[in-house]
């Protein structure tokens, strides 16, 4: 009879354990949205005046469940405060808009420094020898769950939404590109049967953007998106929430691929740009040397 007693103890104490974290969230879920936490989200993302207003519901929910659930560690004396905790869970969390996710289940610190800052690299030099360097980073995104920041530079990215330059949108992408277990690009796409069109289509513009870059032609994308196939995703994310109007009109199959991942339209938010000069039209590589991603 002890025995029974002790056992059903235990498993009362362990389904208490495994619930009490949902509880939780619930109830900080329920919380009304802070007035104040509403300003920074107006004056640091511009385009969510213009959302409709169910996304912009869904946005502060997703805040909300963002900032209870990850842990925000100010580096080289900063204090993290409310402006800077909102402002980077608001753009994070753009990248979740009409998609049925976790927020960011791997990830559990944002490290935030006042400006750019230097992490250690090792340099190869031309006979194959290794030196110890350091590098300065605006951000970097870690497969231990840690996402790290310039302040400085989240702030210029809030400041022009029309740049294609957002050093959060980038460091987040990385964070969606690992959750498909490596960093290639090559997000989960929840359906196998997506992932062919999604190599093919950015396994070409991956490769003419590396033509553009080489032969310093101007482009819609970033030339570091040439980089590599994650980096390509990376910057792909940011030209798609900053300049949804170029890259579609550029880029239209790359466009519908992210619109189809990030389930929505950005064009919604922004209007037309005035009209630029035309680019050329890039010459496409004779064979595609890289194949995009793991499912192809």
């Amino acid at each position: 009879m002890e025995a029974l007693f002790w056992t059903t103890a235990i498993v009362v104490a362990i389904g208490l354990g495994m619930g009490y974290p949902g509880w939780r969230l619930k109830r900080a879920l329920a919380q009304p949205f802070p007035p104040a936490w509403l300003d920074i989200l107006e004056h640091n993302i511009p385009i969510y005046r213009n959302m409709q207003p169910e996304l912009q519901a869904q946005l502060q929910r997703l805040v909300q469940q963002f900032l209870f659930q990850k842990k925000f560690v100010g580096c080289e004396g900063l204090e993290v405060d409310d402006e800077m905790r909102v402002t980077i869970a608001g753009q994070a969390c753009l990248l979740l808009l009409g998609r049925y996710t976790r927020v960011y289940r791997k990830l559990n610190t944002i490290l935030v420094y006042p400006s750019a800052f230097l992490v250690p690299r090792n340099h190869a030099d031309e006979a194959g020898i290794v030196h110890p360097a350091r590098q300065e980073l605006l951000g970097e995104s870690w497969g231990d769950g840690r996402v790290v920041l310039s302040w400085d530079h989240v702030q210029r990215g809030a400041g022009d939404w029309t740049d294609g330059q957002n050093v959060v949108l980038h460091e987040f992408a990385h964070q969606l590109d690992s959750e498909s277990g490596s960093n290639n690009g090559a997000p989960f796409l929840g359906h196998p049967g997506s992932y062919r069109n999604w190599s093919e289509v950015l396994s070409r513009d991956f490769n003419n953007l590396r033509h553009d870059a080489m032969f310093h032609r101007q482009s819609v994308l970033d030339h570091y998106g040439a980089v590599n196939p994650a980096e390509f995703f990376a910057v792909a994310t940011e030209t798609f929430f900053e300049k949804p109007w170029q890259m579609a009109e550029r880029h239209a199959a790359l466009y519908e691929q992210f619109q189809q991942y990030y389930r929505v339209d950005p064009r919604d938010w922004l209007a037309p740009p005035a009209p630029e000069p035309q680019f050329d039209e890039p010459e496409p590589p004779a064979s595609y040397g890289t194949v995009y991603g793991q499912w192809r």
